[in-house]
């Protein structure tokens, strides 16, 4: 069983501010730090080291090179990445003590994959291997369609959420993992964690929803069945690949045998050592951490 995760790839430019820049102002970064990133690749990333499979494809352009090999160094298949003559896609990153961010994203070779390549990409996965997306890549309806085609197996993670999404094949997802906001945009609901939760797996019977609430922790629904599991708590510095983490660990967790709470706590110990370090890909833990 493969895991192709079909997303992005980012160059993070972050800069340590003393706080989110207001309109206007002009603000002194006390550092400034280049990291690799992107949803896809650092999911991809936390698939590998949560012990999973996993072949991750994009586009990058010849500024993105260095992220390919750190991709490898991580144990994440490159072979069917694109290459093109234009920017790697990007991020500028305010990063503030309190470990807030806020992300300026310039989406480069994630926004121009092509249908044929696309297609290309799909030949080398069978019924049952998993696709993991994000929404920073274009042609997603294609990318979903192509998948349920061949019988694969979709996780979906909706972010940046648009309301765009709301006219995919979403009924093609069987694991849907989203955080609060996203869950409320979908959803068309706002409420309790608990309403927002019930209206989801109202709206996608047979669909595995994990819904992540920063400071409260983690849900599951399916159908009637819902689970919570509290925050493994720490102290945050920058919580850029939190989510990602999550996704990572939970998936993989699920593959490899565990059970629902159980994985949604492997991933709840995953995120909180992610949020304690600086850096999206670089801080995404070892599965011999999260066992120790």
């Amino acid at each position: 069983m493969k895991i192709l995760d079909f997303g992005s790839v980012n160059i993070d430019h972050v800069y340590n501010v003393p706080h989110m820049i207001r309109p206007g102002e002009t603000l002194s970064s006390s550092a400034v730090n280049d990291f690799a990133g992107g949803k896809g690749a650092n999911q991809s990333v936390a698939l590998a080291k949560a012990g999973a499979e996993v072949w991750f494809s994009g586009k990058v352009g010849e500024d993105g090179q260095w992220l390919l090999e750190k991709l490898n160094n991580n144990g994440v298949n490159t072979d069917l990445v694109s290459k093109y003559d234009g920017p790697t896609g990007h991020t500028i990153i305010q990063l503030t003590p309190e470990g807030e961010n806020s992300i300026i994203l310039f989406g480069g070779g994630n926004q121009s994959m092509e249908e044929e390549e696309i297609y290309k990409t799909f030949n080398h996965f069978d019924k049952d291997d998993y696709l993991v997306l994000q929404n920073e890549i274009n042609h997603m309806p294609l990318i979903l369609e192509t998948a349920h085609k061949k019988g694969m197996k979709i996780c979906l993670n909706p972010a940046p959420f648009d309301q765009s999404i709301n006219n995919w094949p979403l009924e093609y997802v069987d694991i849907l993992i989203v955080n609060e906001l996203e869950a409320e945009g979908l959803a068309a609901e706002s409420g309790s964690f608990e309403e927002v939760l019930k209206a989801l797996t109202g709206k996608f019977k047979d669909t595995e929803i994990i819904m992540t609430v920063g400071e409260s922790g983690s849900y599951y629904g399916k159908n009637e069945e819902t689970i919570h599991v509290p925050i493994t708590k720490t102290r945050a510095v920058d919580t850029t690949a939190a989510g990602d983490t999550f996704l990572g660990y939970y998936l993989a967790s699920r593959i490899n045998g565990f059970e629902v709470k159980e994985s949604m706590e492997r991933a709840s110990k995953a995120s909180s050592i992610t949020v304690s370090r600086l850096g999206a890909m670089d801080s995404i833990p070892l599965l011999s951490e999260i066992e120790t």
